[in-house]
C-alpha cells in the first residue's frame, strides 16, 4: 500500500468516526435538554416523549433499509446524502417555534442518522478488506463512537446552561459542514452489484405499525386508555403489524427475514435485546428529569451527575465480548440484565433527600450491566445464522433494540403519567418507572438464563460490526 492510499483510508476512517460521533452526540445530548425544553416550550411529559420517541422510531424502522440504500445507490452518496439531512434538521430543530415544529424536525434527524450510520459501517468494511484491518478499524469507529456516548451528558448541560436547549442542535451544524466538505474529498464511492431490492412496502408496514403502536402508548395516559381514539389506533397498530409479517414472510427480499426466527438462539437474543432497549432508553429519560425536578440540580449539573451510567456503559463495552468468548452468552448476558435489574430496582429507592454518594452508584450499576448485554447479544445473533448473513444478524439486533427503545420511552413514561393522575407525585412516579424497569429487566435475566442457548468458549464469536449503544437513544 502507498503513502497516498494510506493517508486516504486514514481519512476516510476519520470521517465515518466523526459521523457516528455526531449522531451518538445527538442521542445523550438530548436527554440532558430534556428540562429545559419543558419549561420553555411549556410542553408536559407527553411532549418530551415525542420529542425522543419521534426520533428513534425513524432511525429503529428505517435503519435495516439505510444499509441497503447504501449498497445499492453508493455508500458515499447515502452517507453524504444522511450528513446533509441530518444538518439540515438540525438546523430546524434550533429554530423550532413549538413543539411540533420541534418533533418534525426530529423525525427529520432519524431520517438522516438511518441513513448516515449503516452507511459510515459499509465505508470502512469496504476500504478494509483484509478481515484483521477491518476489525481494527471498526473497533476504533465504535471506541470514537462511544466518545459521544460520555461527552453528550456534559455537553448538554454545559450549553443548556449557557445557550439554553437550541444550542444542542446547532452543535451539529459545524460537524456537518466538516464532514461533508471533507467526505467529498477523501471517499470513495463503492456499491454491492448483488445488493437486495428496497423493501418499500414492509418499510412503510413496520413505520406505520410501530408508529401506531408508539402513539397509543405516548397519547393513552392524557387521551384515556379506552378512548375511541386510543382502542382504534391499538387495532391499527395489530392490523398494521400482522400485515407486516405476512408481507415479510412472503416477500423474495424481505427488510425482516422471518426464517431467521426459527433458530431459537437468534430469537431469544433479539428479544432479550428488546428488552435491554426497554429498560435502558426507557429509564435513561427520566435520568436527568429525577435531578433537576426531584433533587433540584441545574441542567449542568443534572449533566454531571448522569455520567456514571454511560461511563460505565464505555469503560466495560469493550470486555463483553471479551467476557462472552470465555464463559460463553448465557452467563455473561444473564449478569448483565440481571445487575441491570438490581440497578434500576436500587434506584427506585431514591428520593429528594438522597444524597448523592448513594445515587451514583446505582446508576454505574445500571451502565455495568447493560454493558455486558448488548455486544453478546449481537453476536449470539450472528452466530445463529450462516456468516453471509451476519451483517443482517447485526442489523436486526441494533433494530430490535431501537423498538425496545421506542416502547421503553412510551410505557414508562405512561406509568409515570397514571400514577400521577392516581394523586402521585413526579417523583414516586418516576420511583414506580424505575422499579417496572427492574422487573422487567430481572425477568429478562430468567429468560436468557433460561433459553440462551449455551455455547461452548471456543464457538463464541464476537460481531463483525460492532454496535454502540446510547442510554437515550
Amino acid at each position: 500500500m502507498t503513502a497516498h492510499e494510506s493517508t486516504n483510508r486514514t481519512a476516510l476512517l476519520a470521517v465515518a468516526c466523526l459521523g457516528q460521533f455526531m449522531v451518538l452526540l445527538d442521542s445523550t445530548i438530548v436527554g440532558a435538554a430534556l428540562p429545559d425544553m419543558q419549561q420553555r416550550l411549556h410542553t408536559q411529559l407527553t411532549g418530551l416523549q415525542w420529542i425522543v420517541d419521534a426520533y428513534v422510531l425513524l432511525v429503529a424502522m428505517l435503519l435495516l433499509s439505510g444499509g441497503v440504500f447504501a449498497d445499492r445507490f453508493g455508500r458515499k452518496r447515502v452517507f453524504l446524502a444522511g450528513v446533509v439531512v441530518f444538518t439540515v434538521a438540525s438546523v430546524v430543530c434550533s429554530v423550532a417555534p413549538s413543539i411540533g415544529w420541534l418533533i418534525a424536525g426530529r423525525v427529520v434527524q432519524g431520517i438522516g442518522a438511518a441513513a448516515l450510520s449503516p452507511a459510515s459501517l459499509a465505508l470502512l468494511a469496504a476500504a478494509y478488506p483484509v478481515p484483521q484491518e477491518r476489525v481494527k478499524a471498526i473497533g476504533l469507529w465504535a471506541g470514537f463512537s462511544g466518545i459521544g456516548l460520555a461527552a453528550g451528558p456534559l455537553a448538554g448541560g454545559i450549553l443548556v446552561d449557557a445557550f439554553g436547549w437550541p444550542a444542542i442542535f446547532l452543535v451539529n451544524v459545524p460537524i456537518g459542514a466538516i464532514l461533508l466538505l471533507v467526505g467529498m474529498r477523501v471517499l470513495s464511492e463503492s456499491r454491492n452489484p448483488n445488493a437486495p431490492a428496497i423493501d418499500l412496502p414492509g418499510t412503510v408496514l413496520s413505520v406505520l405499525g410501530v408508529g401506531a403502536l408508539t402513539f397509543g402508548l405516548i397519547e393513552g395516559g392524557s387521551r384515556g386508555w379506552t378512548s375511541p381514539v386510543i382502542l382504534g389506533t391499538f387495532a391499527a397498530a395489530v392490523a398494521i403489524l400482522a400485515a407486516f409479517v405476512v408481507v415479510e414472510g412472503r416477500g423474495a427480499t424481505p427488510m425482516l427475514p422471518l426464517r431467521l426466527f426459527r433458530q431459537r438462539l437468534f430469537t431469544v437474543s433479539n428479544t432479550a435485546m428488546v428488552v435491554v432497549g426497554f429498560a435502558l432508553m426507557g429509564s435513561s429519560f427520566f435520568f436527568s428529569q429525577f435531578f433537576v425536578y426531584v433533587q433540584g440540580s441545574s441542567v449542568l449539573l443534572a449533566g454531571l451527575q448522569t455520567l456514571p451510567a454511560s461511563l460505565a456503559m464505555v469503560i466495560v463495552s469493550p470486555f463483553a465480548g471479551r467476557f462472552a468468548a470465555r464463559y460463553g452468552f448465557r452467563i455473561v448476558v444473564t449478569i448483565g440484565l440481571a445487575l441491570a435489574g438490581l440497578g434500576l430496582l436500587a434506584l427506585g429507592f431514591v428520593h429528594a433527600d438522597t444524597g448523592y454518594g448513594n445515587v451514583w452508584w446505582r446508576l454505574a450499576i445500571v451502565g455495568v450491566g447493560f454493558a455486558l448485554t448488548m455486544s453478546p447479544l449481537t453476536g449470539a445473533a450472528i452466530q445463529a445464522v450462516s456468516p453471509q448473513e451476519g451483517g443482517l444478524a447485526s442489523g436486526i439486533s441494533s433494530t430490535t433494540r431501537q423498538i425496545g427503545a421506542v416502547l421503553g420511552v412510551a410505557v414508562l413514561g405512561a406509568v409515570v403519567r397514571t400514577r400521577e393522575a392516581g394523586g402521585a407525585s413526579f417523583e414516586a412516579g418516576l420511583d414506580s418507572a424505575f422499579v417496572a424497569a427492574g422487573v422487567v429487566t430481572l425477568a429478562g435475566a430468567v429468560f436468557t438464563g433460561l433459553w440462551l442457548v449455551r455455547s461452548r468458549p471456543a464457538e463464541v464469536s464476537t460481531p463483525q460490526a460492532p454496535t454502540v449503544t446510547t442510554p437515550s437513544g
